[in-house]
């Protein structure tokens, strides 16, 4: 389990994307200053909170309701299909938290920008 999330998460990527967003963020007053009040840059600010406004409401929604479903399933399967349930379970909470916690950091984000 450990090998599959390392392989998932690679750190060297995770750190060039890094990189990458905190040079974005911290330069932006002087980099793009000329386009910083532009219709794009006013509209992609606006969608990104929309997006992520929305996201905090459907993702626990739909976790609910695929958590629901997956406990339908368990109780119908035998003992083998039951541990892959269990697992998808398991699954849909921590992706629900994680959707939670990066939409939610995003729209801090975004608030501080303004």
């Amino acid at each position: 389990m450990i090998k599959k999330l390392r392989k998932l998460i690679n750190i060297k990527r995770i750190g060039k994307v890094g990189l990458a967003l905190t040079s974005l963020f911290c330069y932006t007053g002087t980099c793009f200053a000329a386009i910083q009040d532009s219709k794009v840059v006013t509209g992609t600010q606006s969608l990104i909170s929309d997006l992520t406004s929305w996201l905090l409401i459907l993702a626990p929604v739909l976790t609910v309701l695929l958590v629901g479903y997956f406990f339908l399933r368990k109780a119908a399967s035998d003992e083998m299909d039951a541990k892959r349930w269990d697992n998808r379970i398991k699954i849909a909470i921590i992706s629900c938290i994680g959707v939670v916690v990066a939409s939610g950091l995003i729209n801090v984000i975004m608030n501080y920008y303004k």
